[in-house]
């Protein structure tokens, strides 16, 4: 019996229902016309390649904070740690009257209604790299230079291991 009709017995005629798949609204269909639509996620939350990028490069940036927060204890522990995209407006236009490229990072220092931040941004420094292997190497060394800025110290005697990047884009 084809989907759609009713049978009616005596005079009645059969009449069209509107609870036939094409009569249906596509927000009430659950998938596809064809049966073929997703039916849910493609990875699981916990698998890795569901991550953002920007989740991704938070966790560069926490892993960083947290060698430091072991070398020097208290003094990072301190820091807060943040991610933005871009500069603002403002960063963009004191670099370019400095003579400066496009800045990596700001620093806040403490205050006593405020905490000491370091903010990353994620493009300018995900540009900096040819290859995703190098970018944990890349925003390590961003954000121990920040912290050294901080703290008024050269970044090699902030870590031992600063450095390890290449700068051939500087």
């Amino acid at each position: 019996m084809p989907t759609g009709f009713t049978i009616g017995f005596g005079d009645a005629e059969p009449q069209r229902t509107t609870d036939a798949p094409w009569a249906r609204s596509f927000a009430r269909r659950r998938r596809n016309r064809h049966g073929r639509g997703l039916r849910g996620p493609l990875l699981l939350p916990q698998l890795p390649g569901s991550r953002t990028r920007l989740e991704r490069f938070e966790d560069l940036v926490a892993e960083a904070a947290e060698r430091l927060e072991e070398l020097w204890g208290a003094r990072v522990s301190a820091i807060a740690f943040s991610v933005a995209l871009v500069p603002g407006r403002k960063s963009l236009q004191r670099a370019e009257a400095a003579g400066r490229g496009v800045p990596l990072g700001t620093t806040v220092t403490a205050s006593p209604r405020r905490a000491a931040s370091v903010t990353v941004y994620r493009r300018p420094v995900e540009e900096l790299s040819d290859s995703p292997v190098d970018l944990p190497d890349i925003v390590h060394d961003v954000v121990v230079e920040l912290v050294a800025e901080l703290l008024a110290m050269a970044p090699e005697d902030v870590d031992p291991g600063y450095g390890r990047w290449p700068r051939r884009h500087k």
